[in-house]
């Protein structure tokens, strides 16, 4: 990616298309459609990307780098099954052309429909369409492998995991805001991933920034899948496919990079 101030789109940069079992994309320079089909059985994904093929350590963006993006969704929170979303990742569970697992790292919108649970919070369900990062790569993070099982023990105790988790949640990077804009109409997202700060902007209202920063490098990513997660803070963990009765659609449009000077 040229080391510049300017916008780099799909014009110039042409985004790996992943579409499984049903899963469609359509469009071309900066503006897509993502779909599921209604009778969809098992898992189906659509999805652009810009690290298809690579190994993680190839992956092409660090810090230094802007995302902005239009998009709606054809289903309101809770209505839309599965997961979605656009930003950056490091695809730690494998892409299809590399399946070696990594501890995860993003910088992302992001939404998960029930009955997903994610370990956001101490408190509250951890699903929804909201603004967030992770980076569990990190070695502040890495030091607490070694203390899972115990972790896991006393978060069962809520006043317990209530003062321990804070902690975990600064070592793991996690840092969340909920998104409340309209997922059903256009709204204008943005991300900032600087080296010393993230920060989220729906509609140029700064909705979230955090100084917690993935390092990567990590992939461009914008998908739309019918899968579901359950990753708790007090070890409770599945994962699986939901069915819907209609299409669901990720559309976007205005869809740019802009690299700042000396950023990836």
């Amino acid at each position: 990616m040229p080391n510049s101030g300017n916008f780099v789109t799909s014009d110039i940069r042409e985004w790996s298309r992943q579409e499984l079992n049903g899963g469609r994309v359509e469009g071309q320079a900066s503006a897509y459609s993502l779909s599921l089909p209604g009778d969809l059985r098992g898992y189906g994904n659509a999805q652009l990307d810009d690290y298809s093929g690579l190994r993680r350590r190839e992956y092409p963006h660090r810090p230094g780098i802007t995302l902005s993006v239009q998009a709606r969704f054809s289903h309101a929170d809770e209505e839309l099954k599965g997961t979605a979303g656009f930003g950056f990742w490091n695809a730690p569970f494998g892409d299809p052309t590399v399946r070696t697992p990594a501890l995860p790292q993003a910088a992302w919108f992001f939404y998960a429909s029930p009955p997903s649970d994610l370990p956001l919070a101490p408190n509250g369900v951890g699903r929804g369409w909201f603004a967030g990062t992770i980076d569990a790569s990190s070695p502040r993070a890495v030091t607490l492998i070694p203390f899972a099982p115990l972790v896991l023990l006393l978060n069962q105790f809520g006043g317990v995991r209530k003062r321990l988790w804070p902690g975990i949640q600064q070592r793991l990077g996690i840092s969340f805001a909920p998104v409340e804009a309209s997922m059903t109409e256009w709204q204008a997202y943005r991300l900032s991933w600087q080296r010393e700060s993230c920060s989220f902007y729906v509609n140029n209202e700064l909705l979230l920034t955090t100084s917690f920063v993935p390092q990567g490098p990590l992939g461009f990513v914008c998908w739309l899948d019918n899968q579901f997660l359950v990753a708790t803070s007090t070890g409770r963990f599945r994962w699986g496919t939901l069915s819907s009765s209609a299409e669901q659609c990720l559309e976007i449009r205005e869809l740019g990079l802009k690299v700042a000077d000396g950023g990836s």
